[in-house]
């Protein structure tokens, strides 16, 4: 095919959530996130959150980006050798305020450092929404408070608590956010903004939060009990060349108008625009330095095989100009000439003449025609039957044969390198 799929629809790797559903565990991940990357563009490809897909993450390749959302509270010794002095009491009352959430999934935990780490690593476009900002903090070397109201909001005056979260009103919830001048944040909800004011009313659902923020990233947002929901890398940041690296702890997804899909403002949706701008680019990006480093790599073979092949016709060519007989030592030599006038390559007129000169036989081009006949049937064929194949079907066939491709290059590698030290000797 001129294209596969993977040069059309970039993927976005986001890690399941389980929960109990008759009596059997079930993965999912929110709609809303599912349905904001496809509109902007990308495949959304889901990580199910079992038992060694820790150690399986090649198998998800190609990356081109990493969304991270809710989920249960992250295991405290990745970040905090001590439970922030709360009594046995307290800890106990905070699972039971927090059921849902407090049960650690170390599994879960696993899974989405390491894909924070590779993104790190790669530059992989990552946005964490909620917990996924957690656990890109942490990645990074940053803290958390194991439970934001007992630790922060409590010890701020009246005026300045903020519930984060609301059990009874989840979607329907809203506090207030500062927004940092001069970042992306305030670049979407400018718009949006009252004279003077730098606030905006956003969704959030959480116990937990960024206590000490890792030190490469800046605040995007601020509640006003101190609490940071939001932040960014900018050194990291610039969607239209493939870079983003974002937190946000509030959900901008959920926060619509009720009984509605029309957002509280025209900025909500912009994280998941300017993430999925990054996940393209990065694409693009990926896939012209993979053709640049396979072009490369095919020359390089060409080459070594070009030249084996040069040194037996100009043995051959030496003997027919000198009428001269084979040496014992010229024999392996020879034969590789030999197989390549057997090979149903296609010559040129001007191959043709070069190799008359040389005194090797040209073979008739009748069979090469055939078989050109009969490749363009089977392409066709193939078109027709791919385009009746999903999208995940196709990625599959890509991926797989990306790896064939790969392990190909290596074997013919191998065998050029050692049929050069087989002509050496």
């Amino acid at each position: 095919m001129a294209s596969d799929i993977s040069t059309i629809f970039p993927r976005v790797l986001i890690v399941s959530r389980r929960t109990v559903s008759k009596n059997k565990f079930v993965d999912f991940v929110g709609e809303y996130h599912l349905d904001l990357i496809v509109n902007y563009g990308a495949v959304p490809v889901i990580v199910p959150r079992v038992s060694g897909v820790h150690m399986l993450l090649e198998s998800f390749e190609p990356i081109h980006g990493v969304l991270l959302c809710e989920g249960e509270d992250i295991d405290p010794s990745l970040y905090d050798a001590e439970l922030s002095g709360f009594s046995p009491e307290e800890i106990e009352e905070i699972r039971r305020l927090h059921a849902s959430d407090t049960a650690i999934d170390r599994e879960k935990d696993s899974i989405e450092l390491l894909l924070a780490k590779l993104c790190l690593e790669r530059s992989i476009p990552f946005l964490g929404i909620c917990r996924g900002s957690q656990i890109l903090n942490v990645a990074c070397g940053g803290s958390l408070y194991q439970d934001v109201e007992r630790e922060l909001s409590k010890k701020c005056p009246e005026g300045q608590r903020v519930v984060h979260m609301n059990y009874e009103n989840y979607d329907g919830h809203r506090h207030i956010v500062k927004v940092v001048e001069n970042t992306p944040l305030h670049h979407w909800f400018k718009d949006s903004l009252e004279a003077n004011k730098m606030d905006i009313w956003v969704n959030s659902y959480h116990h937990q939060g960024v206590k000490r923020l890792a030190q490469r990233f800046v605040p995007m947002a601020f509640s006003p009990d101190g609490l940071v929901e939001g932040f960014y890398d900018p050194h990291v940041y610039n969607p239209e060349e493939g870079n983003f690296i974002m937190g946000l702890q509030f959900h901008p997804e959920r926060m619509r108008q009720p009984n509605s899909d029309d957002f509280d403002y025209p900025g909500c949706p912009s994280a998941y625009q300017e993430f999925v701008k990054a996940v393209k680019a990065y694409q693009k990006k990926l896939n012209g330095s993979a053709f640049v480093a396979k072009t490369l790599k095919l020359d390089e073979d060409v080459e070594k095989k070009r030249k084996v092949i040069g040194r037996s016709f100009s043995i051959a060519r030496d003997m027919y100009s000198t009428r001269r007989g084979m040496l014992g030592e010229e024999e392996s030599e020879l034969e590789v000439g030999a197989k390549f006038l057997e090979a149903k390559t296609a010559l040129s007129l001007q191959q043709e003449k070069r190799l008359k000169q040389m005194g090797a036989t040209v073979r008739n081009a009748s069979v090469y025609m055939e078989r050109l006949k009969m490749n363009e049937e089977k392409e066709k064929l193939a078109r027709t039957m791919m385009g009746k194949m999903s999208i995940e079907q196709l990625s599959e066939i890509v991926s797989f044969y990306h790896m064939m491709g790969r392990i190909c290059s290596e074997v013919l590698e191998r065998k050029l390198h050692y049929l050069t030290n087989e002509i050496g000797g």
